[in-house]
């Protein structure tokens, strides 16, 4: 078994928040793989501060999730939905309010699916309708990931509200029922912007985080807002908006120099936080877009352990857990989570992978 190619039975997808399972967040189960010495833990996630040291720090995205999926419909009478990923990225197509019609219009990166499956026949030209009078027009394929279009919104209102109202947080086919939003929101959460949960924070509770902190564990934020997953194998990420403050860069940098680890929580916040790292590990503030793909040749510069949650077979997010550990720790640890029954996606259980 290769943690690149295995086969997850149906019986390990997580397909309810484990409050619906009677847990709290912070009970779901954490395997605990260390790189310096191989050992392999079973444990809870409440029991983080067990395994983190005072002077290290963890880094978590402060990204909120929005409710990005809406009711589609094309002129034929298909039903779709649509789900929001990303405002156009480095295009300089900006949002606007147009005062005279009370329109709002945004460009973004869309997905089209019908039922559990990616739509795959729109058409360029082609305007989806969508609640309440709104509308997308199909403007082109986009070229960063097959499923997804470059989109112009037309919509009656600013666009978080609108989502408000109309919008439901996307979920896939092992979530045979809807959660509200609050389930798929971390509770630091703070910046609306990301079209799927930053999944690997969810186990995190305020009382966790007073106890990290009490420990001597320091906290930062960065921000990395999410597009849609991509359940096909080999898919690459596409760009991303992220922000690193400069007090985050910071602490980093600081960390580094008195002998503390820095955990990311999420391969999110590893994409952010090296995407303003230099070769030597240097970390400065900065915003914007990020296309950056880290593999094991790569390498990491600036995080030294990973929270995490488990990733699909062949899913490109283990390309980036190569990185952080070796593939004999992330081959013996994923047999472990098979065997052991830990269970998978944004509702199941963590992986925590220090040096």
């Amino acid at each position: 078994m290769s943690a690149l190619a295995f086969e997850l039975p149906s019986r390990l997808e997580a397909t309810q928040p484990p409050e619906a399972r009677g847990l709290a967040r912070d009970e779901v189960r954490l395997l605990v793989a260390t790189g310096h010495d191989g050992r392999i833990v079973h444990s809870r996630f409440r029991d983080l501060p067990h395994f983190l040291d005072a002077g290290d720090l963890v880094v978590v995205n402060t990204s909120a999730t929005l409710p990005a999926a809406l009711p589609a419909e094309r002129a034929d009478g298909t039903h779709l939905e649509l789900r929001l990923s990303t405002p156009a990225p480095e295009t300089g197509l900006d949002p606007w309010w147009q005062p005279q019609t009370r329109r709002f219009t945004a460009f973004w990166l869309v997905e089209l699916r019908r039922g559990a499956s990616p739509f795959r026949c729109g058409r360029a030209g082609e305007r989806i309708a969508l609640p309440a009078g709104g509308s997308a027009e199909l403007l082109a394929p986009f070229a960063g990931a097959r499923r997804l279009w470059l989109a112009r919104l037309e919509l009656p209102g600013q666009l978080e509200r609108y989502l408000e109202l109309h919008g439901h947080p996307i979920r896939y086919g092992y979530v045979p029922r809807e959660w509200p939003l609050d389930a798929y929101q971390n509770v630091y959460a703070t910046t609306p912007g990301s079209a799927e949960m930053a999944s690997a924070g969810r186990p995190f509770t305020t009382e966790l985080i007073t106890r990290l902190v009490a420990k001597g564990v320091h906290v930062a934020p960065a921000t990395l807002h999410t597009g849609v997953s991509s359940p096909e194998r080999h898919e690459p990420p596409y760009a991303e908006r992220y922000d690193v403050p400069a007090t985050t860069a910071e602490l980093v940098n600081a960390v580094h120099r008195w002998g503390g680890r820095v955990v990311a929580v999420g391969t999110t916040v590893v994409r952010a936080l090296e995407s303003v790292a230099d070769t030597d590990g240097t970390v400065h503030p900065g915003s914007g877009w990020t296309n950056l793909v880290i593999t094991p040749e790569r390498g990491l510069r600036a995080v030294d352990g990973l929270v995490t949650g488990w990733h699909e077979p062949e899913a490109s997010h283990l390309q980036l857990l190569q990185a952080v550990a070796s593939v004999d720790l992330l081959d013996r640890s994923y047999a472990e989570a098979l065997e052991q029954g830990y269970l998978w996606h944004e509702f199941g259980d963590s992986h925590l992978l220090l040096p």
